[in-house]
């Protein structure tokens, strides 16, 4: 006996799930609906098998193909048009017309013993045998009344209430003759229930209802589906598992990757190949499909997660569905019955409402509140870029495809055959992308020059040597799992504001240019990168008086690309320096907050014990520097600014120095104590590396180890910070803690105060109407001057849900007091 497989209904009432994807294969357990389905047929003996198709007809014949992966033999009834459920089995009349034939729906999940089924329908006879179940609520389904001998006596398509006469519902399950098929009209809509079943009982023909025993759901409604997932692990239904019980009804795949001290609770199913990290809690009923990321702090319960998902670090998913390829980034909370379809973002910490449904292919942005449904507006992020080029997550939201986009649009922004130089950090995930945008600038015919891996001051130095513009590739600092992809302009410096917003429209319109075969950029890769980086680093900052101070320095490289430079560079200024961590370390690409103190405190003992002049780190870029000074102390970031203001104010008395808002004010004292002064900036690097490219700017830094030397380049260079360093105190034979101890104490304090995107706004209005009189500052975001010179200052962050507040008073209570008071004004203006 064949068999009919019913696969070619829309599914609308579970949208957007069903928006891309048919409803016979959404998964249950990690397996299409219709692969139960199948799998029961064969139990069955019911290896033959037409399946009618009609929504995206090819996403079924494309998964099943042929069935031999399944050890079916499977061919397809393609309809043109819905012709209901009689119609669609009329359409395959001519490979079902030589023997009875078994009909099943291809989205109802059952067990039912269709072997007694079919032995019950060759006993009676009859023309057609209707499979039933009892259920108690048949509201939904057509309810059927058969006699003593099995004999259907009455049909009634999904009653009311009032209409109820029993509850023993048509299944959608048939045992059919051929002779059937002489009542279905050919290429017209006909349903079984609604327009054959009845003109056979008025005719007097046999039809036969078989009540089974078994589970049987019609997965249709969202509740239904995810009903029939923890029905699935409950054991309540008898269908393969793809999977080890590795504990009581913790069901775990082949590949998965779970770490002893996650938490699972089950009954639960974790996919192939998925990854579950520390500290991640799921819990009963959560199904998680192939290669999905849970990160560490997430908690599920009665989740269901098809494939490629990423669930980020305290993520909240309490009885949601999430669509493949969709990223739930940190601290986002999506709650029972919500439904987020197939390739969205879901941004940080924001909210999505109980039964909240967002269509396919939609971001929500960081710290949204979305309580009702998101069907044809995109709430994206204005922009692709951050306050470091383009940054997110390795192979989630940056991806080889997204590297060659993004490459393709900055290609298409400079003309044919210019130069582009490429850099990388040593991390594995920047090797690997680097060599995709290598391709893409080469196919756009852009030329280019790649550094391999270098520091970031060496990139950029290299590419204001002739080059169009630059890519660096990078860890982000403190986030070994994501990257920044960072444009540089043909300065070396970051892509400007006009710069990126060009950038960014060739890539909204997806206008990317392609080169002809003749036209294929060139690669090169230049030789003498680090002896001409240091040449001419040492032509440009003053180093006399090192080689005869005598100075004894150890330089920390933090097993980052620094190390790299750090061999020509030492040996050229004769100074005796100890080098720790020089080798790279492709495991550690950054380093958190953490592990950088526990490096600064080595380095402090060996300063103290070596009895050096002091001590540097540098980033595992190279861009930026920390000190310790010769007793083995470290020198926070905000006092290192000051003593490199110091140093260089007292030597060259006169010029300016950029600084941004958010610096203490005391640096104003230090700079006109040597008759210099303060150009104040923004908080962005660009601003600062404008104001380093300025005439008569001596010196720039930002207090968080990012130093502008503008004899050699506008940009933070660490090399160039720690070249100069050596000089200024070998010439004043001073040490860093005596010059420390002659500047002022700073009482600077700050905090972040969460704020969703829809308010930023009204919160930045309040602040200027609560500053009333005072002196309002809106060189960056809003700064406000108290009339006894106490500040604070207001500035919404541009990538994520917050707002960052500075205050600075004359000690740390009265500063404390202030931060309280506008952190108030600005969380009840975000309420």
């Amino acid at each position: 006996m064949k068999a009919v497989v019913m696969a070619g209904g829309e599914g609308t009432r579970l949208r957007p799930m069903t928006s891309s994807m048919p409803k016979p294969l959404l998964p249950v357990v990690n397996r299409p609906i219709m692969q139960h389905v199948l799998t029961l047929l064969k139990r069955h003996g019911l290896t033959e098998t037409v399946v009618t198709v009609q929504f995206l007809a090819s996403l079924v014949k494309n998964y099943f193909g042929d069935g031999e992966d399944y050890g079916m033999e499977l061919t397809y009834a393609n309809e043109e048009k819905p012709l209901g459920t009689a119609g669609s089995v009329k359409n395959a009349e001519d490979a079902l017309k030589d023997d009875s034939f078994l009909v099943i729906s291809g989205d109802a999940l059952t067990d039912f013993d269709l072997t007694e089924l079919i032995e019950f329908h060759k006993e009676k006879g009859g023309l057609v045998t209707v499979c039933l179940t009892r259920v108690p609520n048949p509201l939904e389904f057509g309810i059927t009344i058969v006699d003593d001998e099995g004999k259907v006596e009455r049909f009634l398509e999904k009653p009311t209430w009032g209409q109820v006469f029993s509850d023993t519902v048509n299944t959608g399950i048939y045992v059919m003759e051929p002779e059937v098929f002489n009542y279905v009209e050919a290429d017209v809509s006909v349903d079984w229930s609604g327009d054959v079943f009845p003109q056979l009982m008025k005719e007097g023909k046999p039809i036969y209802g078989f009540i089974a025993e078994g589970y049987w759901e019609d997965v249709g409604t969202h509740e239904s589906y995810v009903k029939a997932q923890a029905d699935v692990l409950e054991g309540k239904v008898d269908v393969d598992i793809d999977g080890f019980e590795i504990s009581p009804g913790v069901w775990v795949a082949e590949g998965a990757d779970v770490h002893p001290d996650a938490i699972l609770r089950g009954p639960l199913f974790i996919g192939d190949y998925a990854k579950v990290e520390a500290g991640a809690e799921i819990r009963e009923h959560s199904v998680i499909g192939s290669n999905v990321v849970v990160k560490t702090g997430a908690f599920l319960h009665k989740a269901v997660i098809h494939d490629n998902v990423y669930v980020g670090q305290q993520t909240n998913l309490r009885g949601c569905v999430i669509g493949k390829n969709t990223d739930v980034m940190r601290a986002a909370r999506i709650d029972d019955g919500a439904v987020i379809g197939d390739e969205c973002l879901i941004g940080e910490e924001s909210i999505i409402a109980g039964n909240v449904r967002v269509y396919p292919f939609k971001t929500i942005e960081a710290g949204a509140f979305v309580n009702t449904s998101v069907i044809w507006e995109s709430r994206g992020q204005a922009n692709l870029f951050g306050a470091r080029g383009v940054s997110g997550i390795l192979n989630v939201e940056i991806t080889p495809e997204l590297a060659v986009r993004l490459a393709g649009a900055y290609a298409t922004t400079l003309k044919k055959g210019a130069t582009v130089t490429t850099a990388r950090d040593h991390s594995r995930g920047a090797r690997a992308l680097k060599r995709a945008v290598i391709s893409a600038l080469q196919t756009s015919a852009i030329d280019v020059r790649d550094l391999e891996n270098v520091p970031m001051p060496v990139a950029r130095q290299q590419t204001a040597r002739g080059s169009a513009g630059g890519i660096m590739i990078r860890t982000s600092p403190g986030r070994p799992d994501s990257l920044d992809i960072m444009f540089f302009d043909e300065r070396g410096a970051d892509l400007s504001a006009a710069g990126q917003r060009k950038l960014d429209r060739v890539f909204a319109r997806q206008e990317y240019r392609r080169a002809f075969p003749g036209e294929i950029g060139d690669l090169r890769f230049p030789a003498t990168v680090f002896d001409s980086y240091t040449g001419a680093l040492l032509r440009a900052v003053d180093i006399s008086g090192i080689a005869d101070a005598g100075l004894k320095v150890v330089v920390d490289a933090a097993n980052g690309s620094a190390g790299l430079v750090l061999p020509s560079l030492l040996g050229r200024l004769g100074v005796d320096a100890l080098t720790i961590n020089p080798g790279l370390d492709e495991a550690r690409p950054t380093e958190t907050e953490e592990s950088r103190r526990a490096g600064l405190v080595r380095l402090g003992e060996m300063v103290s014990s070596s009895r050096a002049a002091f001590g540097v780190r540098f980033d595992p870029v190279g861009e930026r520097l920390s000190l310790v000074d010769e007793r083995g102390r470290i020198v926070e970031d905000d006092r290192a600014l000051l003593v490199m203001l110091d140093l260089v104010a007292a030597e060259r008395r006169s010029g300016r120095v950029a600084l941004p808002v958010t610096t203490t004010r005391i640096a104003e004292q230090v700079a006109a104590y040597h008759g210099t002064q303060v150009t104040w900036t923004t908080t962005s690097p660009d601003d600062l590396t404008r104001v380093g490219r300025e005439e008569g700017t001596i010196f720039g830094g930002d207090a968080r180890g990012g130093f502008i030397i503008p004899e050699f380049s506008s940009v933070f260079d660490g090399s160039a910070a720690f070249v100069r360093l050596i000089g200024l105190v070998a010439r004043t034979q001073l040490t860093l803690s005596q010059i420390d101890a002659r500047i002022p104490r700073a009482h600077v304090q700050k905090r972040d105060v969460p704020t969703p995107w829809a308010v930023k706004g009204s919160v930045m209005r309040r602040v200027v109407e609560e500053a009333g009189e005072r002196s309002v500052d809106t060189t960056d975001g809003v700064r406000v001057v108290e009339t006894d010179g106490r500040w604070v200052m207001v500035l919404p962050d541009p990538a994520e849900a917050v707002t960052h507040l500075w205050a600075e008073g004359p000690d740390d209570a009265s500063t404390q007091a202030l931060l309280e008071e506008w952190s108030e004004v600005v969380e009840s203006a975000g309420r």
